[in-house]
C-alpha cells in the first residue's frame, strides 16, 4: 500500500454554472462542491487502487466576471453567494475580467497555464477537470508527460435548443471519463447523485 493519492479538482465556472441552473430548474436542487469531492475521491479510489487513502487536496474555479456596469442586481448577488460556496468548500476562486467585446475568451487559456503549473509542482498526483472543452486536450497531453493521471468530469444534457456534453477528443486524451448526468439512473451512484445537491431557502 502506498500513501496518500492526492487529487486536484479545476472547474470551468461556466460549465459548472450552467449545470446548476440547469439541475436547479430541474427541481433537484443546487448542486454543490463538498459532496462533489467526495463523490470524485470515490470514483478515484475504484479506478487508482493500492493506496490507503485518496484526497482532494487542491480545487480551483476559473471564470469571467462581468463588470459592475454590466451586470444585473441579481448577476451580482448570484456571483457573491457562488463565492461564498467556493470559499466554505476550499476552493481557490480564480476569476478574470470579461472583455466586452470578446466575453469569456482567454480564460480556457489562463486556466490551461494553471493547472499545468500545478502539474510541474508535483503537489498532485491525478487531475479533474471539470469542462467539456476540447481546447484542454494539449493540457491532458502535457500532464501526462509528467506522469499524471487526468479524468474529464462533465455534465451532459439537452435544454432549451442549448446541449452540454464533453468534447469527444478531449475525453479519448484523458485517463478516464465521468458524465455525472449519467449518475442519477446508474444503481451504484444513485444515492450519491442525489447527495450532490442540496435545498436552499429561495423565500
Amino acid at each position: 500500500m502506498e500513501g496518500i493519492l492526492r487529487i486536484g479538482v479545476f472547474y470551468d465556472g461556466s460549465h459548472f454554472n450552467y449545470a446548476q441552473n440547469h439541475f436547479w430548474g430541474k427541481k433537484l436542487g443546487w448542486l454543490s462542491f463538498q459532496p462533489m469531492h467526495k463523490l470524485f475521491e470515490d470514483y478515484i479510489r475504484k479506478h487508482y487502487q493500492g493506496f490507503l487513502d485518496y484526497k482532494v487536496v487542491y480545487a480551483a474555479w476559473y471564470q469571467g466576471l462581468h463588470p459592475t456596469t454590466q451586470a444585473t442586481e441579481k448577476n451580482l448577488k448570484l456571483d457573491r453567494n457562488r463565492h461564498q460556496d467556493l470559499l466554505h468548500a476550499g476552493i481557490e476562486a480564480k476569476f478574470h475580467p470579461m472583455s466586452q467585446t470578446q466575453g469569456e475568451k482567454g480564460i480556457d487559456v489562463a486556466m490551461a497555464i494553471d493547472i499545468l503549473q500545478v502539474g510541474i509542482e508535483g503537489t498532485i498526483d491525478v487531475a479533474i477537470l471539470v469542462t467539456g472543452d476540447g481546447d484542454f486536450v494539449p493540457l491532458v497531453r502535457a500532464l501526462m508527460k509528467k506522469g499524471m493521471g487526468v479524468i474529464v468530469a462533465y455534465f451532459e444534457y439537452e435544454e432549451d435548443g442549448r446541449k452540454s456534453f464533453a468534447n469527444e477528443r478531449l475525453k479519448d486524451a484523458c485517463n478516464f471519463v465521468l458524465n455525472i448526468n449519467s449518475l442519477e439512473k446508474d444503481k451504484d451512484y444513485k444515492n450519491t447523485f442525489k447527495s450532490l445537491f442540496k435545498q436552499l431557502d429561495t423565500k
